[in-house]
């Protein structure tokens, strides 16, 4: 196992690498750069003409700084050496000139971790017994119902859910039950702990709702799916004629083999809620992760949006990496000998 895990590490930094290559060449060869942003001519536009010389002598200077006046492949060497020998993403360029951009993430993670954790709760501890109970009970008045909401819950786009969310159930809308934008309640040095916790908890319904209803209903079909496949098995017939209870049948036999399919899933599904974070963050204004994508991509901030690419390919390499881990555990007969 160690041997494995070390083989599939190096795997990880060699692809991390590539992606961080392809990243950085796709950044340099599109059009514009931190220092023709936006922001930078509005500050510009507005001064007179001894702050366009100031601005043009620091615009010279940021791009010698951020490696801009060489070649690309000169740019990103400059680049890599800062993370791979001292784990320094830089400063940013345009979003917070000058401060780290460690630092700036570090303020941001906790949100979007936060979040998306709740927002996998409420996936799988909802997703997995409803396909369990629908593989159980196939073709039922309530297996198709449930699976007319679900595939329509899943072709929704998450935007218009958003706003559909909050022209209705905020504040200032039909039935003013949630608050309209933000994490943190108005206020809070006056509230006890329980009134806190409370309001708290109704800033993070919807922004997790809005995460989580695409993934739920998605992980929901192929639980039932996976449950299906196994309920039919040799095994599985076997098992009751042996005159095991139903519930030792499904949950010790059936679901075990089933969860091959759903961990297979789960590579793929933090990644995916962190890049749809960026929607909910922006309609919610939410100070996250995703906001901060958006922000660095309108400015084109490129220490930021590298370490942005950086985590997300490790997000995802390491979803990988974890899933073939928890293979071996679900299901013996697999080997990382193999």
């Amino acid at each position: 196992m160690f041997e494995y895990i070390v083989k599939r590490l190096g795997l990880v930094l060699l692809t991390l690498f590539v992606i961080m290559l392809v990243s950085y060449f796709l950044l340099r060869l599109a059009p514009g750069d931190p220092t023709r942003s936006s922001i930078m001519d509005s500050n510009a536009a507005a001064g007179d003409l001894a702050s366009e010389k100031g601005a043009l002598s620091g615009n010279i200077a940021l791009r010698k700084k951020l490696h801009l006046d060489q070649p690309i492949y000169i740019g990103f060497l400059y680049w890599l050496k800062g993370v791979a020998l001292h784990g320094d993403f830089g400063t940013s360029a345009s979003i917070d000139p000058g401060r780290p951009v460690t630092n700036i993430i570090l303020e941001r993670l906790p949100v979007t971790i936060k979040l998306n954790f709740f927002a996998v709760c409420v996936i799988y501890l909802l997703a997995i017994p409803l396909g369990i109970y629908a593989a159980v009970y196939p073709d039922t008045a309530f297996d198709r119902t449930t699976t007319f909401i679900l595939f329509l819950l899943y072709s929704l786009p998450g935007m218009w859910v958003a706003l559909l969310l909050q022209a209705n159930v905020c504040r200032g809308g039909l039935f003013p039950l949630f608050p309209l934008s933000g994490l943190t309640p108005d206020h809070a040095e006056s509230l006890n702990s329980w009134q806190l916790l409370w309001q708290t908890a109704k800033h993070y319904v919807l922004p997790v709702a809005c995460l989580s209803y695409a993934g739920f209903a998605g992980i929901s079909r192929f639980a039932r799916s996976s449950m299906l496949e196994v309920v039919n098995k040799e095994y599985i017939r076997m098992a009751r004629a042996k005159g095991l209870p139903e519930n030792v049948v499904i949950f010790k036999h059936a679901l075990r083999n089933g969860m091959i399919t759903l961990i297979t899933l789960f590579a793929g599904l933090l990644p995916g809620l962190v890049a749809g974070s960026i929607i909910v963050e922006y309609v919610f204004n939410i100070p996250g992760m995703g906001s901060l994508s958006l922000l660095s991509l309108n400015s084109r901030d490129y220490p930021v949006q590298m370490a942005l690419f950086c985590f997300g390919g490790a997000l995802t390499l390491g979803g990988i990496l974890l899933a073939d881990i928890l293979y071996v555990i679900v299901d013996p007969r697999i080997k990382f000998s193999r």
